[in-house]
């Protein structure tokens, strides 16, 4: 999340402009091509959406293929997953084409049955929609699908329609914690206590 808080930043300074001073905050929440709209409409720049998208994308890419590394203890919770036959599902609002080396460099995309993007669906995470499709690709009813996530506007999102929310922490979203903690089913500091606690589930589960 750190280097998508300065990206409008670096990109609007790329093309000579001073950004607002609020920037990471106005722009936080929307998708690439929300974000390539806010840019043409507030700061009148007359590239093409497209191209607003590639140039914005040119700037994470190096960070994405070769440097972004996975939470500690997702791999864990990802086998334990995969072991129990649990289908899984990204829903991002990041670039497909980067998210898809992000994963594959670390190892992990072959847990999941797709990849899903707010581009892909024409929607960002304020609306249900990548959700929703990520649940049919699934094959799941909503109230048997967890949507696992980190960000307030997408815990409430998915909510309020109908999923389950599993929220885990992170820096970017201090503020929000105890919102997110309040509204979500399940709310974990890290991925290291959400393996803990389905280690337990699978003890009671068990009988042991």
């Amino acid at each position: 999340m750190s280097v998508w808080d300065t990206l409008g930043e670096k990109y609007l300074r790329k093309k000579g402009i001073v950004p607002e001073k609020n920037i990471r905050e106005t722009i936080k929440n929307m998708s690439l091509p929300q974000a390539a709209v806010y840019f043409q409409t507030a700061y009148g720049i007359a590239d093409a959406e497209d191209k607003i998208i590639e140039d914005i994308n040119g700037i994470a890419a190096s960070f994405y293929i070769n440097e972004v590394k996975l939470k500690e203890g997702v791999k864990t919770v990802l086998d334990k997953l995969k072991q129990k036959n649990v289908k899984m599902c990204v829903a991002t609002a990041t670039d497909k084409g980067l998210i898809e080396k992000a994963l594959e460099r670390n190892g992990i995309r072959d847990y999941f049955e797709a990849v899903l993007t707010c581009t892909d669906v024409g929607a960002g995470k304020d609306e249900p929609v990548i959700f929703r499709k990520a649940g049919q690709l699934l094959g799941t009813a909503k109230e048997d699908t967890i949507v696992i996530e980190d960000a307030l506007y997408a815990v409430k999102t998915a909510k309020e329609d109908g999923f389950l929310v599993a929220a885990v922490y992170d820096p970017s979203a201090e503020k929000e914690e105890p919102e997110i903690r309040e509204i979500s089913d399940f709310y974990f500091r890290s991925f290291n206590e959400m393996e803990s606690y389905l280690n337990e589930k699978s003890s009671y589960d068990s009988g042991l």
